[in-house]
């Protein structure tokens, strides 16, 4: 694939990365906020252009296998906070695992006709037990993105199922937020609305990027989007990451690595 054609998957991931590092440094946030930002996009952004993807099922399922791990490895590694335990430790950081890990795993499911509606029940496992019901949204609208095209009764079950397991979550998995990462469109609409309002333009751009222009399947780009807005809508009306726009390299890197999983031609579905 040229990387001209890669080029609608870079813009998704850098009109929301962009328009975060400039509100970053608008409201003076730690300078080591933009660096790590700034870096993540730069190496998500020579992955999509220059990237090569598993080709083959085998390959696919091997790397669904362990991405599925990276949810559940918060539970093993800690740190844990009132009983929440998401990150995984990276020496001076921590990695948000679900930010990083579900969104490729949404787009390998997607292209997994099989197995696509245990490896989004598998997630959403890991999202209970952590919990996190930011995970838990991004694997409800995953899949309603996922059966809109296929329409396979199985990935409706596991919406019904998700979308109650997530609201469990919600009430039993906030942390209170923190400046730069959380609630960031909420506290802006207080006291910076058109600032607010840009953000969110930037956020519902990389949303239409991702759902009607990556170079990748219907399935796989609606599957892409549904988890994007599951983020990013829990990070708008509670205490999670706000994907992108705020501080945090994993969903940068996370969005990155599934953007850049779009390696193949299509030839089989005809362009939405």
């Amino acid at each position: 694939m040229t990387i001209s054609r890669r080029i609608p998957a870079l813009l998704a991931l850098a009109i929301p990365t962009l328009a975060g590092l400039a509100y970053l440094i608008a409201f003076a946030a730690p300078s080591q906020f933009l660096w790590v930002n700034a870096g993540a996009l730069l190496v998500a952004a020579g992955w999509i252009l220059f990237g090569s993807a598993p080709s083959t099922r085998r390959g696919k399922r091997i790397a669904v296998l362990a991405l599925l791990a990276l949810l559940f490895l918060p539970l093993i590694t800690g740190p844990e906070y009132n009983g929440i335990a998401r990150w995984v430790p990276m020496g001076p950081f921590t990695l948000h695992a679900a930010s990083f890990a579900f969104p490729a795993l949404a787009v390998l499911a997607a292209q997994d006709d099989d197995f696509a509606p245990p490896m989004l029940l598998a997630a959403l496992l890991a999202a209970s037990i952590q919990p996190d019901a930011a995970l838990g949204f991004a694997v409800v609208f995953a899949a309603v993105g996922l059966h809109d095209v296929t329409r396979d009764w199985r990935i409706g079950v596991t919406f019904m199922i998700g979308f109650f397991a997530s609201l469990v979550m919600a009430l039993r998995g906030e942390l209170p937020a923190q400046p730069f990462v959380e609630r960031i469109i909420d506290d802006l609409l207080r006291t910076d609305p058109l600032v607010a309002i840009g953000l969110l333009v930037a956020l519902v751009a990389g949303f239409f990027l991702m759902g009607y222009s990556a170079p990748m399947e219907r399935r796989a780009r609606y599957g892409l989007a549904g988890s994007f807005f599951g983020f990013s809508i829990m990070g708008i009306l509670s205490n999670y990451p706000s994907v992108m726009i705020g501080y945090g390299a994993a969903p940068i890197l996370g969005y990155g690595l599934a953007l850049g999983l779009a390696q193949q031609e299509i030839t089989h579905e005809a362009p939405v």
